[in-house]
């Protein structure tokens, strides 16, 4: 039987800025990988200027990031399945979040189809966004809250009798893909590299990026080798990122060389792990994989 890995996700694109790479990267291995993406991003905006004349992009966004996502999927080569909530959006302070939106929903109601999947799936790995959800979206955090919450439940069989056979992930993971350490790594070999980059003004614009925080990961993954498939998927998400963004898109030549590894925090094992690590299946041994 195959490896499993679930990654839980607020929106479509997020799961190719968060963790593409690791997903081609254990597909490559033989690993089976799911991908849940919890809205549809309906209350996304345009962040790509190429994109604000595409009539569906006003029409129906949620239609076009489906499509985007598709697109994406077919790249990394992933399961993916749709929690099918409404995007609660970003808002502005003082705003009310929208009626019946993902954050707003009860959490035992939200993360019951969350805990079926799980208990379909049956992931030994599981990865999701820490308590502030990466950033403080409310759809990353209610994320972190369902999949916690739908993790616990899934386990337990006098929870959600209906949803399946109960099942125990072994290993729970936060993303730590973005850190200050790896941005200034990645800078300091970009000024060595390309001193004439327009690239290195960007990363001077990103200041909170490049000033040191607390280094929270305990797994490193060597994703080197799928970094273009990595960027090629997440350019697929069109509307949301312009194919040039200095946010996303650095020289993979100069990635490989300064951190060629995407991050997670192992949060909960239920099978002996030791850290640091580089797999995120360490410690799940043969006769565990059923």
């Amino acid at each position: 039987m195959a490896k499993r890995l679930m990654a839980v996700h607020a929106h479509p694109d997020d799961e190719s800025s968060k963790g593409a790479a690791t997903y081609a990267y254990y597909l490559q291995t033989g690993a089976e990988v799911m991908v849940v993406s919890c809205t549809g991003g309906q209350r996304g905006s345009i962040l790509n200027p190429a994109i604000e004349d595409v009539p569906l992009a006003h029409r129906d966004l949620a239609g076009l990031r489906r499509l985007e996502m598709e697109a994406a999927r077919q790249i990394i080569g992933f399961d993916h399945r749709w929690l099918g909530y409404y995007d609660s959006g970003m808002p502005e302070e003082g705003e009310a979040l929208p009626a019946n939106c993902f954050a707003l929903i009860p959490l035992e109601i939200s993360a019951e189809p969350l805990v079926k999947l799980i208990r379909e799936f049956r992931p030994h790995v599981i990865i999701s966004y820490d308590e502030q959800g990466g950033y403080p979206h409310p759809d990353h955090i209610r994320s972190h809250d369902v999949t916690r919450f739908a993790v616990d439940a899934a386990a337990d069989a006098s929870r959600s009798p209906a949803a399946g056979e109960p099942w125990q992930v072994s290993k729970y993971y936060y993303d730590r893909l973005f850190s200050s350490q790896k941005a200034r790594a990645i800078y300091d070999r970009l000024l060595e590299t390309y001193p004439e980059s327009p690239l290195i003004a960007e990363f001077e614009k990103m200041k909170r990026f490049l000033t040191e925080t607390p280094y929270l990961a305990t797994t490193k993954v060597d994703v080197g080798s799928h970094l273009d498939a990595k960027d090629a998927a997440l350019r697929s998400h069109a509307s949301q990122v312009a194919p040039d963004s200095p946010f996303f898109f650095w020289p993979n030549d100069v990635v490989r060389a300064a951190w060629p590894t995407d991050d997670y925090q192992l949060i909960e094992s239920r099978v002996p792990a030791v850290t640091p690590e580089t797999d995120l299946f360490a410690g799940i041994s043969e006769g565990a994989i059923a």
